[in-house]
């Protein structure tokens, strides 16, 4: 494997409480362009604060692959779909991987 960095591709982490939403958030995002492959990794366990609460849930991760260019319309449709008051979406940068694979990525979000 070759490390190629590609400032070009992004990873977008969300979670969500249930199997369902987790799989109409992936297949609106896939269906829409805005990524090109989504794992929904779960259940996973949670713990957080949350209006004054401690609370531990379990709850459902998304891993969605995009492009970087894509991350702002992307955020703003996991926001309007999601079913929480203030979802989360962390975006990280992608610096290195397989240049074919992260090609695919830019291909499917972009093209």
């Amino acid at each position: 494997m070759t490390a190629t960095p590609d400032a070009a591709t992004a990873v977008v982490v969300t979670t969500t409480d249930s199997a369902e939403e987790a799989e109409r958030l992936a297949r609106g995002l896939v269906e829409a362009r805005l990524a090109a492959c989504v794992q929904i990794v779960g259940p996973v366990r949670s713990a957080f604060r949350w209006e004054g609460t401690v609370s531990v849930e379990t709850e459902w991760q998304l891993v969605v692959k995009t492009a970087g260019a894509r991350v702002d319309e992307l955020t703003a449709w996991i926001v309007a779909e999601h079913s929480y008051d203030v979802p989360e979406v962390i975006a990280l940068p992608v610096v290195g991987g397989h240049a074919p694979y992260l090609g695919w990525v830019t291909e499917e979000t972009t093209g």
